[in-house]
Parts: C-alpha cells; structure tokens; sequence
C-alpha cells in the first residue's frame, strides 16, 4: 500500500516514526516506513530505536550524500506502490493524517498529492525567528490559495506519489547543496503534465534553525540556483529570483545591485538576525546575493 520514506540529519526523527507507525496500525494497511540518516553524528542512538518497530527500518550512511540523492536512494528501497515523502522535522497535525491520505489514493485516480504544512503558533526565541516567521507567512497556505498555484505552492514534504510516477521523474542529484531540489523536482513534474492536488491534511514543521544559519542555507540554495540556471537542463526553469534578476539585467542594473549588496550586506543581516526580521529585508538579501554571485 504505502512507503513512508524520511530522510534524517541530525536529527531525532523517532518522534515522527512513532506516530506514522501508530496511524499505520490503527488504518490497518501494508506500509513500511524507512529512516536513512545522511551521515549525521547526532541521535544515533535514538533513531536506532526504529529498527525495533514493525515494518520499520533505519539505516546510516558513512557520509552526507545531499537531499537530492538521498531521496532518490530511500525510494529505491521501498516496496509499495506510493511514497510518502516526510522531513525528519515534520510531524502530524492530525491523528487521522495517515486514514485521509489513504482515502484520497482509494477513491481518485490521481498520482500526486500534497497536504500542506503549518508552523506552531508560539514565537520561538529571538534567535530563530526568521525561519519561523519565512515558514508562517511563506509556506504555511491555505488550501484555497494552493489550488490556485498548484505547482507553485506545493514542496516535496508531505508529499504523496505513486512510485512509478515518481520514477519518471526523480529528484535532479546535480542539485547537490541544500536549495531548491524541491522547486526543481515539481516543475519537472509540470513539465510531463502531472498534476498535484492539493487536500487539506497538514505537518507541522518543526523547524528550529537559528537564523544566522537559515541566513547561511539561505545563501547555498542561491549558489545552487545559479549553478541550475547556468546549467539549462530544466527547460523553462524560472523562480521569483530569476525572474527579477532578469529584469535587472534588461536594465542593465544587476552591477549596481550587486554593489549595493556588498556595502549594505552587514545592516541587512543585522535586521534578519535581529527580533524583528523584516521579510522585505530578506528578498533584498536573496536578491542581492544573487546578483553578486552572477557578477563575481
């Protein structure tokens, strides 16, 4: 029936395995869920544990091999028909999450679904309040805007698709470096005109990153955008950031952007570490970064 497949780094993930499992048992299907840590030196010991789970399995690699490759690996080892693709740092925002999916898999004939993500209410900490804020107001979409932008809304967490559709497409391994391997995998999904419909049946995303290193996998996924962009092997490839950069380029501004990133990098990422990160503040920063990298 299902494959729940969780890639882990550094993090605990049998939270997130307990509960998939008891949802599994209580719906009474075949699954299986399947735990690879990518080379990570921490929660070993816990994440262990899986192993001693029916229908469970964790497994370590020696050494980090990226998202991409990963994903593609973990899938390769299940036996079902559909994958569910969760984050380690996801978890459950209801206890009927496993019975709606199967639900939808029962009585449609679509092969792609996503259930949405939502954050916790509470504020974290000063010192992880961007990601926090950035997952609120960016990621965290209603079910009615998410149908309007289909491809533009969805990522690959939460998300749920037949095998075979999956092996048509696989995720890009050239997208080594944290930063969108997601964004590619569903556009080459819109490429071969395979929708992705959208339920309502969230994960909460238990992210805890500080800011000054979402700042740091914020300015890695620009360099591997870049290196999508340059490399043309998605035909059409386009995010808001490339879109803009070409603009600036058709005015022949993009030098100048760059220069002003270099002189005001150190006020903007004052204010994204500050306890009141401005969003606006963090579209400049990617923006900047991103012609800097084009000029260097």
């Amino acid at each position: 029936m299902i494959s729940i497949l969780i890639p882990t780094y550094n993090y605990n993930a049998s939270p997130l395995v307990l509960e998939l499992h008891k949802q599994c048992m209580e719906s009474k299907i075949d699954f299986e869920i399947i735990v690879i840590d990518d080379g990570s030196n921490q929660f070993l010991n816990e994440n262990r544990e899986i192993n001693s789970l029916e229908n469970c399995t964790f497994e370590e690699l020696a050494k980090n091999i990226g998202i991409s490759r990963i994903r593609n690996l973990i899938a390769s080892k299940a036996k079902y028909d559909w994958l569910l693709f969760m984050d380690s740092d996801n978890f459950p925002a209801n206890p009927d999450f496993i019975s709606k999916y199967i639900k939808k898999i029962s009585s449609t004939e679509k092969n792609a679904f996503f259930g949405g993500v939502k954050y916790l209410e509470e504020k974290p900490e000063s010192e992880k309040l961007l990601r926090w804020k950035f997952g609120h107001k960016r990621e965290s979409i209603a079910l009615s805007q998410r149908m309007k932008n289909p491809y533009q809304t969805a990522f690959v967490f939460n998300f749920l698709i037949k095998k075979s559709v999956f092996e048509s497409v696989l995720f890009d391994e050239g997208i080594s470096k944290y930063g969108y391997e997601d964004f590619a995998f569903i556009h080459s999904l819109k490429n071969k005109n395979i929708e992705i419909q959208h339920i309502e049946n969230p994960a909460y995303h238990l992210n805890s990153e500080t800011s000054p290193l979402f700042l740091s996998k914020t300015k890695t996924a620009m360099e591997m955008l870049l290196y999508i962009s340059k490399t043309n092997e998605l035909a059409n490839f386009e995010t808001k950031i490339t879109r803009i950069y070409k603009t600036l380029s058709y005015l022949k501004l993009q030098f100048l952007i760059s220069k002003l990133f270099q002189v005001t990098q150190l006020k903007l990422e004052n204010n994204l570490t500050s306890n009141k990160p401005s969003l606006l503040v963090f579209d400049c920063y990617k923006i900047g970064y991103f012609c800097y990298l084009n000029a260097k």
